[in-house]
């Protein structure tokens, strides 16, 4: 049994739908980032950074005591070697999937939460923030097209783990205000993997938990990223 600490945010969804196309047994930890739980001392332990998803696999890859893992990329990776599935065997391939994995966690991901943040959540609106985050958002839709201009249906060739880190963000494509139709690779590509059962009933995890909206107390907490009540930590 897997214990997937989680939200329902892109990051979260990475795990879930990777849970849910591999078929493991989990079961959902609530983290509730609005409220501040990822600062909890017991979860801090998992994730040191104090962001979520986190796992905890009750029998790991290699036998051993439970085997907690943070970082979703990780987790991806860590999955993805435990059950075989969605990465190649061969080098070339391997490495064709994880160096797309790693372009998401360091740019499509940070850019887009950047974006995001700027344009939806900030109390004021910079418009310095929203065209320099805006514009490097579709910079990075343009080489996703590109390659899958190239590669077909899927980023790597065969759906893959990259393939899952990848979505959840283009899933936000719309509150950004970013148009599928500018990118019809990317459109092509978003409408084959949103159709598998496992994307959908992954991002379809804890969706009950994102109807209540975000107040400003929890925007407070998740853009000041201290506890409820905490002062906001000093920059190193």
């Amino acid at each position: 049994m897997i214990d997937l600490h989680y939200w329902p945010t892109p990051n979260g969804w990475k795990i879930s739908i990777m849970l849910e196309e591999c078929g493991l047994p989990y079961r959902t930890v609530p983290v509730n980032i609005g409220k501040g739980e990822q600062f909890e001392p017991g979860f801090q332990a998992l994730s040191p950074n104090g962001r979520m998803p986190a796992i905890v696999d009750h029998e790991p890859l290699g036998g051993g005591a439970p085997l907690a893992i943070f970082e979703s990329g990780a987790i991806l990776l860590y999955l993805a070697e435990k059950t075989g599935r969605f990465i190649p065997s061969d080098v070339r391939g391997r490495y064709q999937v994880t160096q797309w994995l790693m372009w998401q966690m360091g740019g499509l991901g940070p850019m887009l939460g950047q974006h995001g943040h700027f344009k939806l959540y900030a109390p004021e609106k910079i418009d310095y923030g929203i065209t320099r985050y805006g514009n490097e958002a579709r910079r990075l839709y343009g080489v996703l097209d590109r390659e899958l201009g190239k590669t077909g249906d899927c980023v790597a060739g065969a759906y893959s783990i990259a393939d899952m880190a990848i979505f959840p963000w283009v899933m936000t494509h719309k509150a950004q205000e970013i148009s599928l139709d500018d990118y019809p690779h990317v459109a092509r590509w978003f409408a084959t993997v949103r159709a598998r059962p496992g994307v959908q009933a992954g991002t379809a995890l804890g969706k009950e938990l994102r109807q209540q909206g975000m107040s400003e107390d929890a925007k407070k907490v998740l853009f000041g990223q201290t506890k409820p009540g905490a002062a906001p930590q000093p920059s190193q």
